[in-house]
């Protein structure tokens, strides 16, 4: 909750101060297509493999993002002395819900079993799961606080942000050993899938982020949100609408793998192709 308030709103400040353009629109409108889509593709990779219900929470959760991993990316982007736009935290925002909307809709089409949650229901719970309205709670705040109010908030948002993302970071790497031993029973086809998928994803939109956006900061933005998978909003949305998904395959998949695996090797290559290009 913390990094959610944080983040968001230090977007809004940035954004308050931004002139909304054409490109922020072109981008707004791409990172909602790039989730509702990425799941048709990433369904059909491990269906045979792994089934339709895990399948359809698998692609969710990969066409759906990290939060917090775009959070390590906003401060890896500090560390390297890059900036990016406010409204990459609206773009973070809005690409959470519509790949849980792909994901039921696939169920949905290949599934046998027909007694899934009312798709409506699926749908307003994806948009207004919790960590979408804090984000976006947090960064009408920022939007609309001048900057008296801001600087008054300053020692909270900002000052104390890195030693409670390391502290985070630290107790996710515990939830992601204890899980990882189990998950690797499942074989190697979600261990590959969760290396090389976002891997392809993510060096795909570093390299096509360039007709979309100029600021390499909020290209490696797109990149890394594009490389990252959700182990938040979408198992919430999966216990409701597809209960019979195993979450010890799809969840470790994230947040053991790839996670990790963003964080480690994917942010450095990443920025090193936005860079070069």
């Amino acid at each position: 909750m913390y990094l959610m308030l944080s983040i968001g709103f230090k977007g809004g400040q940035e954004l308050s101060h931004s002139a909304f353009n054409g490109e922020i629109i072109l981008v707004l409108l791409f990172g909602v297509i790039l989730s509702a889509a990425t799941p048709f593709y990433t369904f059909f990779l491990v269906k045979r493999k792994l089934g339709v219900p895990n399948a359809a929470a698998i692609a969710a959760s990969y066409g759906s993002i990290s939060a917090v991993t775009f959070v390590a990316a906003a401060s890896f982007l500090e560390i390297q002395g890059a900036t990016f736009g406010g409204h990459m935290v609206a773009v973070m925002a809005l690409m959470e819900a519509p790949a849980i909307v792909s994901g039921v809709i696939l169920l949905r089409r290949y599934s046998t079993n027909k007694s899934h949650g009312g798709l409506r229901k699926i749908i307003f719970h994806a948009f207004t799961n919790s960590s979408v309205l804090l984000i976006l709670g947090s960064l009408l705040i920022g939007l609309i606080a001048d900057e008296k109010q801001a600087e008054g908030i300053k020692p909270f948002v900002t000052d104390i942000f890195k030693g409670f993302l390391a502290v985070f970071l630290l107790d996710m790497g515990i939830s992601s050993g204890k899980k990882l031993k189990a998950f690797l029973k499942s074989g190697y086809t979600a261990s590959l899938f969760a290396i090389f998928v976002p891997l392809f994803n993510g060096v795909l939109v570093a390299l096509a982020s360039h007709w979309l956006a100029s600021a390499p900061g909020d290209r490696l933005i797109l990149a890394i949100l594009a490389a990252s998978a959700s182990y938040i909003a979408v198992p919430a949305a999966m216990k409701l609408a597809n209960p019979e998904a195993d979450e010890g395959v799809y969840v470790p998949m994230a947040l053991a793998i790839t996670f990790p695996f963003n964080l480690t090797l994917g942010m450095p290559i990443y920025w090193m192709l936005i860079q070069y290009f």
